[in-house]
């Protein structure tokens, strides 16, 4: 199994649905034990069951724009697992409904801050608490989308922040090299998740995706997670600051 014996936290599983969930699924079929966080309560009662089918012995609270909560997590992994941390899945993101209808000019102040936060910088405030637990060399993923580098309608400020998302994976992979630790991304193509259903006009997406992408089909939510996996074990042990399309070929087209 590709990933027997190893340990990682999963951030950001909303649902049955999500892509996070996809690949913690498949982490746990390869042999992994996982730890998962939640936000608040009303997920909670979504992830626990979710964390329990596969035997999580580390189920917490974590809002990763709050350093303490963050901690808190990490003290778990000392105290369950003696430090050891082999990966960490990274997929928050959040940006305000309203800045993701209209157009990108009128994002507010707020709402800027608050999208770049979420989105970007709790990768960095997450992988500066693992990364000194990857004492083995290690694995961090992200999950970004094509909208960081073309105009996706609608995607207005969420674009801007995966791109910073984006350049953050190359700038935390040249930090952590010498520790054998991989940063790198997948960029998904449209998959239906609870965060997809934010964006106007996401069903003319998927629509428009299936006929232009070379394969001539949108991308299913296991072959995003397969090659999540791959990326979390040491198949991919010579990648890293890379951002890895699993999109049908649809970054190779025109933008839809």
């Amino acid at each position: 199994m590709l990933l027997s014996e190893k340990k990682g936290l999963i951030f950001g599983v909303a649902n049955g649905h999500s892509i996070a969930w996809a690949i913690a699924q498949e982490a746990a079929k390869q042999g992994a034990t996982l730890g998962f966080t939640y936000l608040n309560e009303a997920l909670e009662r979504r992830v626990r069951p979710l964390a329990e089918s596969v035997n999580s012995p580390l189920i917490a609270r974590c809002d990763a724009c709050s350093d303490e909560e963050l901690d808190e997590v990490f003290k778990m992994v000392d105290e369950q697992w003696g430090g050891q941390l082999d990966f960490v899945v990274h997929s928050i993101a959040f940006a305000q409904r309203e800045d993701l209808q209209g157009k990108f000019l009128d994002t507010s102040r707020d709402g800027f801050k608050t999208a770049l936060e979420v989105s970007a910088y709790s990768l960095v405030a997450v992988a500066q608490r693992a990364a000194s637990r990857m004492t083995q060399g290690g694995s961090l993923i992200t999950l970004t989308y094509h909208g960081s580098q073309q105009v996706v309608p609608n995607y207005n400020v969420m674009g801007v922040a995966k791109a910073a998302l984006e350049a953050s994976v190359r700038y935390l992979a040249n930090d952590l090299g010498d520790q054998n630790v991989r940063v790198n991304a997948v960029s998904a193509g449209p998959v239906k998740t609870l965060s997809a259903k934010g964006i106007r006009g996401f069903g003319d997406m998927l629509k428009n995706s299936a006929d232009v992408a070379p394969l001539k089909r949108n991308v299913e939510i296991a072959e995003v997670a397969n090659t999540g996996v791959f990326l979390l074990s040491d198949y991919s042990s010579g990648i890293t600051g890379e951002v890895l399309y699993v999109d049908a070929g649809l970054n190779t087209k025109a933008c839809v």
